[in-house]
């Protein structure tokens, strides 16, 4: 990550790189997390991940639960005014109290005068993330009250002082020996506490005693319901259950977002919070608190009941600004499960104290940390890399990436603009909007144009891009890290190649494509375009090569909003002509394909262009399926495996992006068909992530995060020996590269060498 100077990693701490407005300390972060927190924090994030795709898999309505939990999210917030106002009419009417907070001061200030009035010392809190947002322990702490957060986690959080780093798992980073160090250290013990067990029974013995003395109970709350004003409460411990109902006075604090129309309306939300957060059916404790209850509080022997009072907080704090942002709006629809932290393969690694703020984490986390705070705090959004693995486990079908390229691009607004940027800004010709973005981002959004001419002269760019002072220029000035191995300009572009290659002709072709010739591959590897056209025609397809143009993919990672549009639009224009001439669009790299089929709705004005778009892009072997299948015939008599020069033994990776839109399982399923023994990888994202990897700033990170993928390699061919390594995106073959050593194919290099021509 270069010679950035940085304290030294003992005296970083959760807390200290909480704030990470300033890169230096996200930097420090995420060495801190790589050093200390990574391998707890990857065994319980893909644990509860495996769990939510098993869970999420047996529920035989989940993409119309996903809907209907959508359409109740966006009712409510449309409606958000008139619901706050009827649920505070309905707690009012039964006796409760309700307070609107502007901010934290106003909603700190009410509960610590409520507790100070009912002469409270000592406070039990359930789990919940926005007290956490408004720093309320330290209000109630600083007015001497004691406060004792009964989750385990939170427990084990406020002994280490630090902050959370995770959503429901907020000591997901803890592994049980430090646990068992912590507990030691800090409460003095000789017990063994070796064992989860152990630990467990400590802990409950010490908040067992604070249950049954607490004056006031403070919770969150999942939702509410603005006709009844009922709570719900799902929880794994049952502490919540008893922080509501002990004590005489419970105070519920919830954001203004948690509020929807009916009780009746929280059906779909209690089957889908489980199965995504944890991957349980149904958590083991859900309540449901339509308060004030009639039941008397518990009192200890001898201590006087008291009646049973309600507060109910509501806490705006930027939410109904959000609200009004017609982008950021999408964030309030968020039910805090955190299926989008344990799908994502940058917060597998690092967690949320890297991949985090001072209260939220993980992909949602940067909209809620710059909505409820200040945009620069929302720096650690740089993480998300856009691969869109979120995209599909969200229970409400948020697009995160989308929140955080825009965050990105409001981050590049801000930014401090130096000689570098001036003068890539006049190269690039930047749109006026995108030309405060750091070199850094301007660079990598426009590729294409440093690409162009690297492969015009091949030789002398191939020959600076691996000598040592230029890769240390490009280091300082790019953030191009330098132990990042370039790729190679090829001799000739995809689309000059094509112009060389024999053109078949048949009256009756299978049918009639183009090939989009998009910038990774056209000035990358434009040998596996050349492969395509070859597999293409030899299976009766009439198929050309477009001109190579950016889609807006490149920029879109940047953040360079107004650039991605411009270069969308140019080809959404392009491609317009072919698909006049019925023509299917074939598009080798699954970026560029993903944001045909799903990004391009952002930037497209035009809905029915999208539409068609994305009706009529195929992945190579996505379309030769379906021509396959069209035909009648069998795999084997298009494909001769015995021609195969890497054997039949193959470990295939997926492009993350190709999962996401539905294009990997036709592959692994052509190749199996074909006779090939295929090991698929199983991680979420490789780590490479296209211009991430090659960042300065997050080498180390992506090479942890790609560190899975190896081993799984290796684990492959612990039995039978080596396979051949296969991947459908250029970064994915970077990253299998860099990591193993050899040679990687694309699935097309593969069926190119072994198809059968058509007179075969």
């Amino acid at each position: 990550m270069g010679t950035v100077n940085t304290p030294a990693l003992q005296a970083d701490s959760p807390r200290s790189v909480a704030n990470k407005s300033d890169r230096q300390r996200l930097l420090r972060a995420i060495r801190m997390a790589l050093s200390i927190q990574s391998p707890a924090v990857r065994r319980n994030t893909q644990t509860f991940n495996r769990n939510r795709y098993r869970a999420t898999g047996l529920l035989p309505d989940y993409e119309a639960l996903k809907d209907q939990a959508r359409q109740i999210k966006e009712r409510s917030i449309a409606n958000l005014p008139q619901l706050i106002a009827q649920l505070g009419k309905t707690v009012r009417e039964r006796g409760g109290h309700v307070l609107l907070a502007a901010g934290a001061d106003e909603a700190c200030g009410y509960v610590r005068n409520v507790c100070v009035r009912h002469g409270a010392r000592l406070v039990v809190k359930g789990k919940s993330i926005t007290t956490e947002e408004i720093r309320l322990n330290h209000v109630l702490e600083a007015a001497g009250m004691e406060v004792a957060e009964s989750d385990l986690a939170e427990f084990i959080l406020q002994v280490a002082d630090e902050q959370p780093s995770h959503i429901i798992a907020p000591a997901i980073h803890y592994s049980r020996e430090r646990i068992t160090a912590l507990f030691k250290r800090k409460f003095q013990t000789d017990l063994a506490l070796d064992t989860g067990e152990e630990l467990t029974k400590f802990a409950r013995e010490i908040l067992r005693n604070k249950f049954l003395h607490a004056d006031v109970g403070i919770t969150g709350a999942n939702l509410v319901a603005a006709d009844t004003g009922t709570l719900m409460l799902v929880e794994s411990e049952g502490n919540i259950r008893m922080t509501s109902l002990l004590p005489p006075v419970h105070i519920a604090v919830a954001g203004v977002e948690k509020i929807i129309g009916t009780r009746q309306e929280m059906a779909p939300f209690l089957e889908l919070l489980a199965a995504s957060g944890t991957g349980q059916p149904l958590t083991s404790y859900t309540s449901f608190l339509s308060p004030p209850l009639d039941d008397p509080p518990f009192a200890l022997p001898g201590k006087g009941r008291k009646p049973r009072e309600f507060h109910l907080v509501l806490i705006d704090n930027g939410r109904m600004r959000m609200r009004d942002d017609s982008v950021f709006r999408e964030t309030l629809y968020c039910i805090r499960c955190s299926a989008c932290l344990n799908s994502c393969a940058n917060f597998q690694t690092v967690g949320g104290h890297a991949f985090g703020g001072e209260t939220y984490s993980g992909g949602i986390g940067g909209a809620w940390e710059a909505g409820t705070g200040r945009l620069e705090n929302a720096r650690f959004s740089e993480l998300c890399t856009g691969c869109s693995r979120c995209v599909n486990q969200c229970p409400v079908r948020i697009d995160i990436p989308w929140l955080n390229e825009n965050l990105r691009n409001r981050l590049n607004s801000a930014s401090e603009t130096f000689l570098t940027s001036g003068i890539l800004t006049t190269m690039t010709g930047a749109p006026e909007v995108d030309q405060p973005a750091p070199a850094s981002k301007l660079f990598f959004g426009n590729y294409h144009q440093f690409a162009e001419w690297g492969t015009r002269f091949a030789p002398l760019a191939n020959a600076i891009a691996n000598w040592g002072p230029a890769r240390s220029a490009m280091e300082r000035w790019l953030g191009l890290d330098r132990r990042r191995s370039l790729p190679a300009f090829p001799g000739q572009a995809l689309v000059r190649a094509a112009e060389n290659e024999p053109l078949t002709r048949t009256e009756q072709p299978t049918a009639r494509a183009v090939l989009f010739a998009d910038v990774f591959t056209n000035y990358g590897l434009a040998h596996r375009g050349v492969a395509v056209l070859r597999l293409l025609r030899k299976m009766g397809v009439d198929v050309v090569v477009s001109e190579s143009v950016p889609e807006g993919r490149a920029a879109l990672s940047q953040g360079l909003l107004a650039t991605a549009a411009l270069y969308a639009q140019r080809a959404a224009s392009l491609l317009d002509h072919y698909l006049d001439e019925g023509r299917d669009v074939i598009v080798l790299e699954p970026s560029s394909l993903a944001m045909f089929r799903r990004d391009a709705l952002h930037l497209l004005e035009n809905q029915a262009q999208f539409e068609r778009l994305r009706s009529w892009t195929f992945e190579p072997l996505e379309y030769i399926t379906r021509l396959i299948e069209k035909s009648g015939r069998k795999p084997q008599e298009f494909f001769d495996i015995d021609r195969s020069t890497v054997g039949t033994r193959l470990f295939y990776h997926s492009h993350c992006q190709q999962k996401t839109i539905g294009c990997a399982a036709p592959t692994e399923k052509l190749l199996r068909d074909i006779g090939f023994d295929v090991v698929s990888s199983s991680v979420e994202c490789c780590g490479m992530a296209g211009s991430f990897g090659y960042k300065q700033d997050f080498y180390e990170l992506s090479m942890a995060v790609g560190e899975d993928l190896f081993q799984q390699v290796r684990k492959a061919e612990e039995d039978g020996g080596p396979r051949a390594l296969l991947a459908s995106g250029t970064s994915c073959s970077e990253q299998l590269h860099a990591g193993m050593n050899r040679e990687v194919l694309h699935p097309v290099e593969l069926l190119a060498a072994i198809v059968r021509s058509s007179g075969e």
